[in-house]
């Protein structure tokens, strides 16, 4: 009788632990000096304003509103707690998503994953598979951190294929830079002029870094090494240290960005043929795996004969 009553408490314990936390972490606190300067710095990082975020969670609806308010508590939670997050929010920016959006749908997908897994146990239950008061709660659990990590494994799969993109871009860009320069032009003219050959994703990036260094006085390549460290991409970043090493001597730059690009074109067909060695190793092991099942059906029905003898 002891065991019946106490498996209920302990989950009720649990549960309302469990509720008090999240209330606990998403209601408003006083906020301090450091936490709200942080906040500051870290929207004037993602290049908005705290007046274009406010309209666009005004432009979203109840359930947008909703989802901006969870993300930002969330979003100032990670700031007390000093988690930064850097890799994470390089593949955000890779892939222009907000970072408080993407804490808000981590959070509606885990509560969702509450809900999912009791809803999972009680189909199990109605065709006699389980049984227990346990089994629900570590099965809401499961699914809740199940649905809490999906949308990191997707933005690192789309940001991972992402930067190979703009890889490919660098290195092409690279060379537009290298023919400006021996056209006659000045390196910060050459820099700009090729990155407007195209509207590409890519090339937009580096032109509105380069554009908004015009802007701030800051010299272009302290831009793009600045739009590596935000994209975690590692080529723009010595791409920024190079020509800070050689920004006055135009032939040292020409060479500099003609055996940069090359080396990126080397490193890309690496890659490539890489990846086609391990496609091509997969459909050999496909083969010889249908290989193996046609000469199993071809002595099957041999073995058994011999076999019954």
């Amino acid at each position: 009788m002891i065991d019946t009553l106490t498996a209920p408490v302990l989950v009720g314990a649990v549960l309302g632990l469990g509720v008090y936390v999240l209330v606990r972490a998403l209601a408003p606190s006083k906020r301090s000096a450091v936490s709200q300067v942080a906040r500051i710095d870290a929207l004037r990082a993602s290049g908005r304003s705290y007046e274009r975020h406010t309209a666009s969670e005004a432009d979203d609806g109840r359930l947008g509103s909703l989802r901006a308010r969870t993300g930002n508590r969330i979003a100032e939670l990670y700031v007390q707690q000093g988690w930064e997050q850097r890799s994470l929010r390089s593949d955000l920016a890779v892939l222009d998503r907000g970072w408080e959006g993407f804490l808000a749908t981590k959070v509606l997908l885990g509560a969702a994953g509450l809900v999912f897994g009791p809803m999972l146990f009680a189909i199990a239950w109605a065709i006699g598979f389980g049984s227990g008061p346990i089994v629900p709660v570590w099965l809401a659990l499961a699914c809740a951190g199940v649905f809490f990590f999906l949308p990191d494994l997707e933005v690192r799969r789309d940001a991972a294929a992402k930067r190979k993109d703009l890889r490919r871009v660098i290195g092409a860009y690279l060379d537009l830079v290298s023919m400006n320069l021996a056209g006659g032009r000045g390196l910060p003219e050459a820099l700009m002029a090729a990155a407007e050959v195209s509207d590409g994703w890519a090339l937009r990036r580096i032109r509105n870094a380069l554009a908004d260094a015009r802007i701030t006085g800051t010299s272009q390549w302290v831009a793009l090494g600045r739009l590596g460290e935000e994209l975690g991409i590692e080529e723009l970043k010595d791409l920024s240290s190079s020509l800070a090493l050689v920004a006055d001597d135009g032939a040292k730059v020409r060479e500099s960005l003609a055996s940069r690009a090359e080396t990126m074109r080397h490193r890309e067909m690496a890659e490539i043929e890489g990846a086609a060695g391990e496609k091509s190793q997969s459909m050999l092991v496909a083969q010889l795996l249908l290989c193996a099942g046609f000469l199993v059906f071809l002595i099957y029905p041999a073995a058994m004969r011999v076999f019954q003898i």
